[in-house]
């Protein structure tokens, strides 16, 4: 078992693959900066690392994990969202450890298994 004191923080991936989608990640985006202490990401409008489909991230600390995932959860409008633990193993983090708020997406876990850290 893992201690869950080694989780540092989390990153949430809000995924889009369209106009209407983006258009719908954007207002999300823009809710989650005026509710919750974040650091954004910016926009991957093309695949990146190991993530399928063009995403940003949120990064938050561990302690507002029990009020923006929840939050999350109802107010997605319909976007995909992964959200994982920072532990300081991006393999593990990414294939072992996510939260799927809508689709589950196949991640390209190999890049992260050759070393690679941009996730």
């Amino acid at each position: 078992m893992t201690d869950p004191a080694v989780i540092t923080g989390y990153h949430a991936h809000v995924y889009y693959n369209d106009a209407d989608s983006r258009a719908r990640a954007a207002r999300l985006r823009d809710l989650i900066d005026e509710k919750f202490e974040v650091v954004l990401g910016r926009w991957r409008d093309e695949p990146v690392g190991p993530h399928p489909r063009p995403m940003y991230q949120v990064a938050f600390a561990a302690d507002q994990f029990a009020a923006l995932v929840p939050w999350l959860m109802l107010n997605r409008d319909g976007l995909t969202i992964l959200v994982h633990p920072e532990t300081g193993d991006q393999v593990v983090d990414h294939r072992d450890q996510p939260l799927w708020l809508g689709e589950v997406l196949d991640l390209n876990i190999a890049f992260l298994e050759a070393g690679n850290t941009r996730a």
